[in-house]
């Protein structure tokens, strides 16, 4: 007698995301729950829709731990772009930055530059959507939304910090919160807590600039507290067991030895679960490699942290159209052109030969802090109005005009601005130090920073780049993880340390699944793709993307894409996530509850 199943999953290659081989099986959901994993074929009901996987891979749905959706998700709650590569979960909040607390113009202006999104299409969304005025409200608000993948999300320093003290007093250094004022903000980040945030997510790189008109070009907010705010804050994630995201400053005085005391458990003191931006293979500083391969290991072992670096498992590669990219915020001469929101006056700057002394002795000095190597014979033309210069780089036009590499790139800028299109990798470009930064026990899989920086380059496919590298590489020699490692690293691993219900698919668990083709884990998923967002003035969002590796993406047990197609009303009519609470399982999951009361 035929089961009455909603959806079979059939013949394909199942990995639990526990980390063990895969097996052949059936799966059978009913009520959006793994019912059954099979070994021999189970039969459809006349109601059942079937999925034949056979010669594919049938995964746990990706989580995707780094994200800045917290505006998209309230326009365009379905996240597509991240649905049709088999994410099945994301987090939001991240980098201090949320949408939770502040005002609708103050989150436009904390959100909007530092993520390279239009502000005035933020807080256009803000004001239309606000529904909450509380934690617990916003959590909420995104359960009443049509909903794609399940949303976590950590509250914002920053957006705590301007609610707390107002956006002024937050982006100054002379501002000392009171006693008042801090016992508020541990206030709300329990409120916070209790509602199932995943914890405090906070910056402290200074490059990372505020928008709008009053204050622009500051700092976050979150830059500007001292070591008596982040304890206050720090002493709440501890005692709660609840997680800090953060990055460590860029700078001369490197700050990454207080994150490493703040995890630490040594003299009986509880660890802070930290993790932080961002373990890479930097042109800018080669050497580093080492640090991020050994630091988090060590001081896991030794001094009894909880720490992980985030990682983006593919090259970092990023474009730009003319000088509007935030790596340029990390030196003087570029962040001064970016402070001007007028072409016009910023041309006027770039053509000063003053300005062009000071850019040139800046890219010039090898002996500042860095993320980008500033070596302009490593960016690539590859689009512009004057066809002779694509794919050149602009040191190659510095050598044929007989100017300065630096001279080369503004002449252009000033005369074709954003119609200039130009490329360059900062990092993770050594397949070597790729592979071993992907088989760390102190790196997690994540910082794709999906939702942000459309023009200049979001990941949101890295987990089946990371898998198509992981498939070509069990062909040759070169074999630095398997299959089931893999997938356990992109799924398991992440939800069972950000305590989420999610990256397991057992009997009992919800049905998030990725259907994958390994015939489509090819050089097609690092291909580019535009497409217009109207949700931001369609403005271009440029994305990697391949339809034929993720064939099929389930959520809560239906199926919302399949073959290139999203199903009819998805996102707009219905949805299927939800929000997810840092800590709690649904009802057949609770063998899990027990595994993370004991972290």
């Amino acid at each position: 007698m035929a089961e009455d199943f909603d959806l079979i999953v059939s013949g394909g290659l199942w990995f639990d995301g526990s980390g063990d081989p895969g097996l052949i099986r059936d799966l059978g959901i009913r009520d959006g729950v793994v019912e059954t994993v099979s070994e021999g074929p189970l039969t459809a009901g006349p109601r059942t829709e079937v999925i034949d996987a056979h010669g594919k891979w049938v995964a746990p749905g990706f989580v995707d731990v780094h994200t800045h959706y917290d505006a998209e998700v309230l326009a365009k709650p379905d996240l597509s772009e991240s649905v049709r590569h088999g994410v099945t979960t994301v987090i939001i909040g991240n980098c201090s930055l949320s949408t939770v607390l502040a005002t609708s113009s103050e989150c436009a202006d904390i959100f909007s530059r530092v993520e390279a999104v239009p502000r005035d299409a933020v807080e256009s969304i803000l004001t239309d959507k606000r529904t909450w005025s509380t934690p617990a409200e916003y959590a909420q608000a995104l359960d009443g939304l049509p909903l794609g993948p399940n949303i976590a999300a950590f509250l914002g320093h920053s957006d705590l910090r301007v609610h707390t003290l107002g956006l002024g007093r937050s982006v100054t250094t002379e501002t000392r919160p009171s006693r008042g004022e801090l016992a508020q903000m541990q206030c709300l980040l329990d409120d916070a807590l209790d509602a199932g945030f995943l914890g405090l997510s906070s910056m402290t790189n200074t490059l990372d600039k505020i928008d709008g008109d009053i204050y622009r070009s500051r700092s976050l907010p979150s830059t500007y507290a001292r070591r008596r705010e982040f304890r206050a804050l720090n002493n709440v994630l501890r005692r709660r067991g609840r997680i800090l995201q953060s990055a460590p400053t860029i700078s001369l005085r490197p700050n990454i030895h207080k994150f490493f005391l703040a995890s630490s458990g040594l003299f009986g003191r509880r660890r802070l679960k930290t993790s932080l931006l961002s373990a890479a293979d930097s042109k800018a500083y080669p050497p580093i490699v080492y640090f991020m391969l050994y630091a988090a290991p060590l001081l896991n072992r030794f001094a009894k942290t909880d720490f992980k670096w985030q990682h983006l498992p593919v090259p970092f590669t990023v474009y730009a159209d003319g000088i509007d990219l935030v790596v340029f915020e990390e030196f003087g001469a570029g962040a001064a052109a970016l402070d001007l929101k007028d072409e016009i006056e910023r041309n006027e700057l770039l053509s000063q030969e003053s300005y062009r002394r000071w850019f040139r002795k800046e890219y010039d000095n090898k002996f500042t802090p860095r993320i980008w190597h500033r070596n302009f014979y490593d960016a690539v033309i590859v689009g512009c109005p004057d066809e002779s210069v694509i794919g050149k780089t602009f040191g190659q036009v510095g050598d044929e005009r007989g100017i300065h590499p630096v001279d080369a790139y503004l002449d252009l800028v000033v005369e074709f601005g954003r119609k200039l299109r130009w490329r360059t990798t900062i990092a993770n470009h050594r397949p070597k130090y790729a592979d071993k930064l992907a088989m760390n026990p102190g790196v997690q899989m994540g910082f794709g920073d999906a939702g942000a920086h459309l023009r200049n380059m979001a990941f949101y496919n890295y987990h089946l780049r990371l898998l198509e590298r992981v498939h070509a590489a069990r062909a040759t020699h070169r074999r630095f993880l398997s299959v089931e490692q893999a997938i356990h690293r992109l799924t398991a691993e992440l939800a069972d340390w950000y305590r989420l219900d999610a990256g397991h698919l057992c009997e009992g668990d919800r049905a998030d699944l990725v259907v994958v083709d390994p015939a489509g884990l090819d050089d097609a998923v690092h291909q580019l793709h535009e497409a217009p967002i109207p949700e931001y003035g369609d403005l271009n969002r440029m994305v990697n993307r391949n339809d034929k590796a993720a064939v099929a993406t389930v959520i809560n047990g239906r199926v919302v894409y399949r073959d290139g197609e999203f199903a009819p009303g998805f996102g707009t009519d219905w949805g299927t996530g939800q929000f997810l609470r840092a800590g709690k399982t649904h009802r057949s999951a609770g063998a899990r509850t027990d595994q993370w009361e004991s972290q």
